[in-house]
């Protein structure tokens, strides 16, 4: 008897090994749609090991609304944006079920802090919610820098890492350090000044107008304004004696991504890459006087030419001035390891899947 149903005890063994390996890999698949200050961004990774931050990234879409200028301009979301919002949200969670099959509860849903501010935030959560029966996460600015470092360092390096991102508005990030108990604590780090700011604070500086324009100028005010930005950037590193002994930083933002782009030009395939003082300093001179080898590089390069296209020179003069500054304020900097975290657009969501992970202490 036996013997007369072993093809069909066979076929059941492999059809129960083969849905096993396909939860399995289910588990390991998970998704994040960020509805973010200017943009709504889809990311589907496959994480094979979370402490090290070991993950590969499926599929990566955005879509560009300017939920934040709305907002700013009267305190509210317009119904265009809500629907038009809930619809890409919806359509873009439909196709990720359908084309991953991924567990319910490793897809996540969020809203920038910027969400926060306005008054009819509850109508976008309440519509969302309808349309996908999942639940919109508005993210706490209080929470942010916390979300970015814990979703940038791999957890395997909390404990002698820091992070520092450069913003358009500020430059933030934090560390976080390992109490009794198995306890950590998170420790916030900002400077007053982003990319944006920068520039504004040295263009307020050129007194005659008819000189605004001028690069020169601008490179002369830029150059006496760093005396400014040293001072602070010295201010926060003396602020915080413990990171003098962290041997690895990790940087990220649009200024390391237009220097890591620019100065590389490679296509790097790492999550991490691994970048120098030296070379920060090359990219620097090029920046300033000779800025032409990457308009010549934008003809043919298509994320040179996106980074281009996002900041102009003086944009990248004062991105790059904070980065530079930041790495002159860290002691003993050559005998630590620096790091470009290159998938900005996942930490968030990395940080999501560390939260829930068994095998990562999260006990904050």
């Amino acid at each position: 008897m036996l013997k007369k149903n072993k093809p069909h005890v066979l076929f059941f063994i492999l059809l129960n090994l083969f849905f096993s390996i396909t939860l399995f890999s289910q588990k390991s698949i998970y998704a994040g749609i960020e509805i973010g200050r200017r943009a709504i961004k889809v990311s589907v990774i496959d994480v094979n090991n979370i402490r090290k931050a070991d993950y590969k990234i499926l599929s990566f879409s955005t879509e560009r609304i300017p939920f934040a200028d709305h907002i700013a301009a009267t305190g509210a979301l317009p119904q265009e944006d809500i629907n038009r919002a809930s619809v890409v949200v919806s359509d873009q969670l439909k196709k990720i079920r359908a084309d991953y099959k991924i567990l319910e509860e490793n897809i996540f849903i969020v809203a920038a802090p910027v969400f926060q501010s306005a008054r009819n935030a509850e109508a976008l959560k309440t519509k969302i919610a309808t349309l996908t029966n999942k639940e919109l996460e508005i993210l706490e600015a209080n929470e942010e820098a916390k979300t970015l470092v814990k979703g940038a360092m791999p957890p395997v390096d909390y404990a002698s890492a820091f992070l520092l991102d450069i913003g358009a508005q500020t430059t933030k990030g934090g560390y976080i350090d390992e109490l009794k108990d198995n306890k950590l604590e998170f420790v916030p780090l900002e400077l007053d000044f982003g990319t944006m700011t920068l520039t504004d604070a040295v263009q307020k500086t050129v007194l005659n107008q008819s000189q605004a324009n001028d690069m020169l100028t601008y490179q002369e005010k830029s150059f006496d304004y760093n005396t400014i930005l040293r001072k602070k950037t010295k201010e926060l590193f003396d602020a915080n004696p413990p990171l003098t002994k962290k041997n690895k930083i990790y940087l990220s933002g649009g200024a390391v991504w237009a220097f890591s782009t620019l100065f590389y030009n490679e296509n790097v395939k790492e999550h991490y890459i691994t970048l120098t003082l030296q070379d920060v300093i090359d990219y620097d001179a090029i920046l300033k006087n000779n800025f032409t080898k990457f308009t010549t590089l934008a003809k043919t390069n298509s994320e040179a030419a996106r980074v281009l296209s996002t900041y102009d020179q003086k944009y990248l003069i004062s991105a790059n001035n904070i980065l530079l500054t930041c790495l002159e304020s860290i002691p003993e900097l050559e005998s630590k390891k620096v790091y470009f975290v290159k998938e900005g657009q996942v930490t968030w969501l990395i940080s999501f899947i560390a939260d829930r992970s068994k095998k990562v202490n999260t006990n904050f």
